[in-house]
């Protein structure tokens, strides 16, 4: 997630340059067919890129914003989850005074259940990634990884064991049935944020919109190029390199916030979220070893 005010030239050009140049090579490509074939006439009339031009740039902004909605619900569910790990933890350790300051049976196995919460959330984390580093397993026991071992989804497998050893501390009395619904229901909220990022993760946008918006563009700078060769002359180059990097340049910025999960710049910075969460967590728990915050880029963005 991109996190500085300022704009890198660097990083417009690094992000930019193919369009640009293949920008360029269509406008130069199109001025020569209009001035060197002979006998090479083509009078489009000037309202023609005038009308395209303002269709693409409804079209392109309705893709923009469909984007950024899908980024925008991924960072909302994902703020969510700090928010109920942080409630989830706080609730397990603290509801019950004399369950928290115990030192028998009953600490070992909120620190485990608080540890299977930092596990769950590598685990999805590594899903909507596409990176099974397998960073979770160290949260968990041997026995919990033999018991999630032969499922699917690894992040609902764990919050399979999170019901079971809720439902125990509630029947051996550790609980009472309030406590037992407020910490049931972080379980659920759990559960939906994981729904709602697997849905995000694999609903894929319609590829209909971004091929037609980009075979669309190239016609439009095309037009706008010989629309103004005959009255700039070779001008009419730049002038259609630099209306054709506009359209091109704000597609491809929807673009980048269509798969929010994706370990780019400018996805949501799950490494980060899931850090801080451990961190927040550990730091309940009384922890010592506490992981450092995972850092920025050049000041720039977070991944």
């Amino acid at each position: 997630m991109l996190i500085s005010k300022r704009i890198s030239i660097s990083g417009v050009i690094s992000g930019t340059w193919i369009n640009f140049i293949l920008d360029t090579l269509t406008c130069v490509g199109t001025y020569l067919l209009f001035r060197l074939i002979p006998d090479f006439e083509c009078n489009i009339p000037a309202l023609i890129p005038s009308i395209l031009g303002t269709a693409l740039a409804f079209f392109i902004g309705f893709n923009n914003n469909q984007a950024y909605n899908r980024w925008w619900e991924a960072r909302i569910i994902w703020g969510g989850l700090v928010n109920d790990s942080r409630t989830w933890a706080r609730q397990l350790l603290y509801f019950n005074d004399p369950l928290a300051g115990s030192e028998d049976e009953e600490k070992p196995l909120l620190k485990t259940m608080v540890f299977r919460h930092i596990a769950f959330l590598y685990a999805l984390k590594e899903k909507l990634r596409k990176q099974p580093a397998g960073e979770y397993l160290k949260y968990i026991s041997e026995e919990d990884q033999e018991a999630i071992q032969g499922d699917s989804n690894q992040a609902n497998a764990i919050l399979n064991l999170q019901s079971r050893d809720l439902n125990t501390l509630y029947k051996q009395g550790k609980i009472d049935g309030f406590q037992f619904m407020e910490l049931n229901k972080m379980l659920v909220n759990f559960c939906d944020g994981m729904g709602k990022s697997e849905r995000i993760f694999s609903t894929v946008f319609p590829t209909t919109y971004n091929y037609y918006t980009r075979v669309f563009i190239w016609i439009f700078i095309i037009c706008a190029t010989l629309v103004t060769a005959s009255n700039i002359g070779p001008w009419s180059i730049l002038a259609g390199t630099l209306i054709g990097y506009v359209f091109l340049t704000i597609h491809q910025i929807g673009q980048f916030l269509l798969n929010p999960f994706d370990d780019i710049p400018t996805g949501v910075p799950l490494n980060q979220i899931t850090r801080t969460i451990e961190i927040n967590l550990m730091e309940t728990l009384g922890e010592e070893e506490i992981p450092e915050p995972v850092m920025s880029v050049d000041g720039e963005y977070v991944m």
